[in-house]
């Protein structure tokens, strides 16, 4: 199997939505790439904007970052080094919001090794906000759990048909591992092998190779997935034959 680009190193193909042309930021949610970044937008006091902003790196290294936008900056109030302070700064352009900080690494702090915030924050389609698709996966867990699983499936179907695109690797494939199960415990397994089918060739992999492949956070991650769609596939009636080659 090929190595999978790790996690922030992929901003350069990152999904966007247009913007509408508008004279200031609005309040919303707002998603870096392919779901390694949210950036929440609030109303604040006057023309200000409390910001949340959540990144995701390799090897499951963060950024985490929240404060108040003035005139498009943010000054983070506890920044280390007062001569050359923390500064994000919030531009509106039509693909979205450009993320970036003032003062060259002088935001480092807030961040894993691994991490960065910096890119274009874009408006998902509606219906596939972080908040939206965290509280439909809750209440489908909800609904598998109560054995009610027609309404499961329909509302995890929603997300995966909508969403997928714009969701990072593992959540992709943990969303297609709960549809694909659910789809197995409403009586159709041929479905159930057809939303696996995009992770046969990860599930193929061997062990030690998904392992050398990444790294170690990474790696266990990606592991979890294939030993699920094994599982997964085998109830459905098709094995994993691990070393094969997916068709």
């Amino acid at each position: 199997m090929s190595k999978l680009c790790a996690f922030l190193s992929i901003v350069g193909t990152l999904v966007v939505f247009p913007l509408a042309a508008q004279a200031q930021i609005r309040p919303g949610e707002y998603i870096l790439g392919v779901g390694y970044g949210d950036l929440r937008i609030t109303a604040g006091k006057g023309s200000a904007f409390n910001f949340q902003l959540n990144a995701l790196g390799a090897n499951f290294h963060i950024c985490e970052l929240s404060g108040v936008i003035h005139n498009g900056e943010s000054r983070m109030d506890d920044s280390a080094n007062e001569k050359l302070p923390c500064i994000v700064t919030f531009k509106l352009r039509p693909e979205g919001i450009v993320v970036a900080s003032k003062h060259e690494r002088a935001c480092s702090v807030y961040c894993g090794a691994r991490a960065h915030f910096e890119g274009t924050y874009a408006l998902p389609p509606m219906g596939c906000e972080p908040t939206y698709v965290a509280l439909t996966r809750k209440r489908f867990k909800a609904a598998y759990d109560s054995k009610r699983y027609a309404e499961a499936q329909t509302l995890l179907t929603s997300i995966h048909e909508k969403c997928s695109k714009i969701m990072n690797e593992l959540d992709q494939g943990w969303v297609s591992n709960d549809l694909a199960i659910t789809q197995y415990r409403n009586g159709d397994s041929a479905s159930c092998r057809s939303t696996l089918k995009p992770w046969l060739e990860l599930a193929q992999t061997p062990d030690v190779a998904i392992k050398s492949d990444y790294l170690p956070s990474d790696s266990d991650a990606r592991l979890r997935i294939a030993q699920a769609t094994r599982a997964n596939m085998k109830l459905c009636g098709v094995p994993v034959v691990i070393g094969a080659k997916s068709r």
